[in-house]
């Protein structure tokens, strides 16, 4: 089959991939411990299914508008008001069918061939692809392990000219566990407003996932707010991956077009699930806590147990639920760690390089899984470490 040329440009999120090898290995009857996939193991919180089965009773069965129900969106923009400090107004959400899509509509609404877009390196890795696939070129930018794997700004500032059309950010970040500080917020903020067609794509859907420092939203200083999107959602706060819920919040330019782009491509997103995003934002918000506080107690958990394995170190994540420990010291590379993990001893995790060139020399878990399987997993690792250490010694 002939494909268009751009089609050769699209890359993946290998955690995808992974968990289909483990699945796999599964079905053969192996015992896979899976710390590869991004997803919380908690439950949606009950009053927000409830929301959506009273929806789909009331009827929220059909066709909404393109940028999300009128009362959903106020919804949000009541939200986005409240936790960046704005003046957010309702016209400038558009609600999409997970996330990613507002990744996507917003680089093919901006970027084009010789721009160029900036991005965190190890990232998340549907940016480079999404720039790539659109035609723009992909600018890693490094993350720096000695500093807590904080951004290095002077790397930022020398790779950001007026060909840049996008910088993105995300905060607490993916794969890193790296929460931006407000300095570095604010380092970003003066980048960008040295070129009057930069904007910012600030991925916060980690926000609530905290264990130190604070949330800085770029689009709360000063002129950012018309230069930022916000790209937020429910999968991660609210244990609703399955849902495919999230938002964005716009320029007032990229509203039209990005409307027009949902049209085309999926309608709208589904209506009760929408109805349930209300209840999700305006409902309690104990659930969010109790899971926060219930992955710093892995966090600790993580980092003891990583600390015990020779020839492994890692800096402690400050949110989101990942670990990014180095691995250079075992004498393997990146995807020769991750693919003997979980063929010798059933532990599914990711390759540094999932996550862009810089990500070599360390792998990506996620410690979204119960206690007793990262205890069990990071056992499994230590003697797994242990054992080839010995061989590549030997």
């Amino acid at each position: 089959m002939r494909l268009a040329r751009r089609a050769s440009r699209l890359g993946t999120e290998t955690a995808f991939e992974v968990l289909a090898r483990a699945r796999a290995l599964e079905a053969q009857g192996k015992d896979v411990i899976h710390l590869e996939i991004g997803e919380p193991d908690f439950d949606t919180p009950p009053h927000i299914v409830e929301a959506a089965v009273e929806a789909l009773h009331q009827g929220y069965t059909h066709y909404g508008p393109s940028p999300g129900l009128p009362e959903v969106r106020q919804c949000i923009a009541r939200n986005v008001s409240a936790r960046r400090g704005v003046e957010a107004k309702a016209e400038r959400v558009v609600v999409t069918t997970g996330a990613k899509p507002i990744m996507f509509y917003s680089l093919l609404a901006l970027a084009q061939q010789g721009d160029e877009v900036v991005y965190p390196d190890p990232g998340f890795p549907i940016y480079g692809s999404m720039a790539r696939f659109v035609g723009a070129r992909p600018v890693p930018v490094r993350f720096l392990e000695e500093e807590g794997y904080h951004p290095d700004l002077e790397d930022l500032a020398a790779k950001v000219n007026e060909r840049t059309r996008l910088i993105i950010l995300n905060s607490p970040q993916n794969p890193t566990g790296c929460v931006f500080s407000r300095e570095e917020v604010e380092f970003v903020a003066e980048l960008a407003r040295r070129y009057d067609n930069l904007y910012v794509l600030s991925d916060e859907v980690y926000k609530d996932i905290l264990f130190e420092g604070e949330h800085y939203s770029i689009a709360s200083l000063p002129g950012m707010l018309d230069r930022t999107i916000i790209l937020d959602g429910f999968s991660k706060s609210y244990a609703m991956t399955g849902w495919r819920l999230g938002y964005g919040y716009l320029p007032e330019g990229l509203v039209e077009t990005v409307t027009r782009m949902i049209t085309n491509s999926v309608s709208c997103a589904p209506a009760f699930v929408q109805r349930a995003a209300i209840a999700a934002l305006d409902g309690p918000q104990g659930s969010v806590k109790q899971m926060t506080e219930e992955f710093r107690v892995r966090r600790e958990l993580v980092m003891e147990g990583l600390e015990r394995i020779p020839g492994v170190r890692c800096s402690r994540p400050m949110g989101a639920f990942y670990a990014m420990p180095n691995i250079e010291g075992t004498g393997m590379r990146s995807r020769e760690f991750e693919e003997r993990a979980l063929a010798e001893v059933g532990v599914a995790l990711l390759s540094g390089t999932s996550f862009g060139r810089y990500g070599e020399g360390y792998v990506r878990l996620s410690f979204a899984n119960s206690q007793e399987n990262l205890n069990r997993a990071l056992e499994r690792l230590e003697a797994f470490v242990a054992r080839s250490r010995r061989q590549y010694r030997g």
